[in-house]
């Protein structure tokens, strides 16, 4: 009788956990959450992030806190989310390079981005070519005959290392056998204000930021780094017309959580922000915003993550770009 009650006691132990977990699931949020952006205010990634905090917040009834920690490529950002519980109430809002090729930018990080639990896409927008007004080139031809003669002698903003728009010019490079100097800035708002005030050439910025400043005539799209053209633009060709073999790039942002966040957490967030990104308010907002709403499960978007590491790793290697 005594070695039965020890054992009883002994499998009670071990399913204290268990249901301790189920439990916290179960009443999950049951305070404020807070949602880490790794990039500065003002781009796409700052402002889905919020769209799709106010969602959660109306679907669980506690506050979604968004905070921007755009230093060091967001970094400081990933490390703060990893150091984190892995209990859902610090979620970390990212583009690509935090959970897939930041350690090949950086020397000084000391994370595997793998180890991110994916929660979903929230949205993907396609990349395209932005050029001054005054650039010499005025069509996309002219761009790509200009680039080629001149060597070393355009520069293109990015919204930091490791960003999409960065990696997009390295690709661009290494397709092309063009030589471009990359210019880095803190994110989207200083990239542009510089490219329109001319004193960066080019940018191979997302749409969703590039549009407003084509409609008003202070820089120009010039081609579009989709598969093909896009109905908001149909009079620009893409990339890929003018020779330039498997040249797509979109920008897109993602939501991750701790390794080893509870499964059940994750599918609630998951749940609950597809929900959002379904809802006619979002989609309206994301119409007028030109951008293209993500989803899935966090299955998905793990095997997502997966292809564009091993996409973004090739052209890394291949354009040599070195770490930080």
């Amino acid at each position: 009788m005594l070695n039965f009650l020890v054992s009883l006691g002994l499998a009670s132990a071990l399913l204290l956990p268990a249901a301790a977990k189920a439990q916290d699931a179960a009443d999950y949020p049951n305070k404020p959450v807070r949602i880490i952006v790794t990039v500065p205010p003002g781009g796409a990634v700052d402002l889905v992030t919020r769209m799709v905090a106010e969602e959660l917040r109306k679907k669980f009834g506690q506050p979604f806190i968004v905070e921007n920690r755009g230093a060091g490529a967001g970094v400081a950002a990933a490390e703060a989310v990893l150091a984190s519980p892995p209990d859902g109430y610090l979620l970390m809002a990212s583009q690509p390079a935090p959970i897939t090729v930041i350690k090949m930018l950086f020397s000084n990080v000391n994370f595997d981005p793998a180890v991110f639990e994916p929660v979903v896409v929230m949205a993907k927008i396609p990349n395209v070519l932005l050029v001054k007004n005054d650039f010499p080139a005025k069509t996309a031809q002219e761009f790509l005959t200009y680039v080629k003669q001149n060597p070393g002698k355009v520069n293109f903003a990015s919204q930091g290392v490791g960003t999409t728009t960065h990696l997009t010019g390295e690709l661009f490079m290494t397709l092309t056998g063009t030589s471009l100097v990359h210019v880095p800035y803190r994110g989207t708002a200083p990239a542009l204000n510089d490219l329109v005030a001319g004193h960066v050439d080019i940018s191979f910025m997302e749409y969703s930021s590039a549009v407003q400043l084509h409609q008003n005539g202070r820089a120009r799209i010039i081609a579009v780094a989709s598969t093909a053209r896009m109905a908001a633009l149909p009079d620009i060709p893409t990339l890929g017309e003018l020779g330039v073999p498997n040249f797509t790039s979109d920008t897109w942002n993602a939501l991750s959580a701790p390794p080893k966040t509870p499964p059940a957490i994750i599918a609630k967030l998951n749940s609950a922000a597809n929900e959002g990104l379904r809802s006619p308010e979002v989609q309206e907002r994301f119409k007028s915003l030109n951008l293209t709403a993500g989803g899935g499960s966090p299955a998905e978007m793990g095997q997502f993550v997966r292809e564009e590491t091993a996409r973004w790793s090739e052209v890394i290697t291949r354009a040599g770009v070195k770490p930080q």
